[in-house]
This record gives C-alpha cells, structure tokens and sequence, in this order.
C-alpha cells in the first residue's frame, strides 16, 4: 500500500488517506494524535462502518416491512416500491397523477 500503486497501476483509492496519516504520524509527539488519520485510512480499506450501516438499514427495512405484512400489505408490494421507498427517506405519491 505504501508504494502508492493500485491494482490497476494507478494511485489506489487509498493512498490519499495514508499520506495523512504518514504525515501525522511523522510530525506527532504521540501516534494516539493521529487516531482520526488512521481511523479514516482503515475505513477506505475495509468499509467497516459502511458495511455496518448497510445492514442497519437493511435490517430497519425487514422490521418495517413485517409490520405493513401484518397491517394487510402484500409483499409484492413492498419490493416494488423498492427499499429506500420503504426505508421512509424517499416518499412516494399513491393515487395522484402528475
């Protein structure tokens, strides 16, 4: 990775991060300083807290979809809409016409 080449020869989608934290880490009297350095470089690597909030949501979708089940919607109709329809952040007109 310190090489600053990607798999493709170019900079890999990291290399930005790691320059931040090298520099950090050079000029600090503690490496605990650059803990949001590494914090960021780690997260471009391993998509952690991304992963994470994925399944946040998705798991928010299945709870809010069991509930309209049980209210009388199909399911058909839930994946139709589509999960950020159902999530509730984007809100779909029923019934008007534009």
């Amino acid at each position: 990775m310190a090489s600053g080449f990607g798999y493709t020869g170019g900079r890999s989608r990291c290399f930005t991060y790691w320059q931040e934290f090298s520099k950090c880490y050079s000029q600090a009297d503690a490496p605990s300083q650059c803990r949001a350095q590494v914090d960021d470089y780690l997260e471009c690597l391993h998509h952690t807290k991304e992963i994470e909030r994925a399944k946040t949501v998705r798991a928010e979708f299945i709870r809010q979809a069991e509930h309209q089940v049980k209210e009388g919607r199909k399911v058909a109709d839930l994946l139709a809409d589509g999960v950020i329809v159902s999530v509730g952040l984007i809100q779909q007109d029923r019934g008007k016409e534009q």
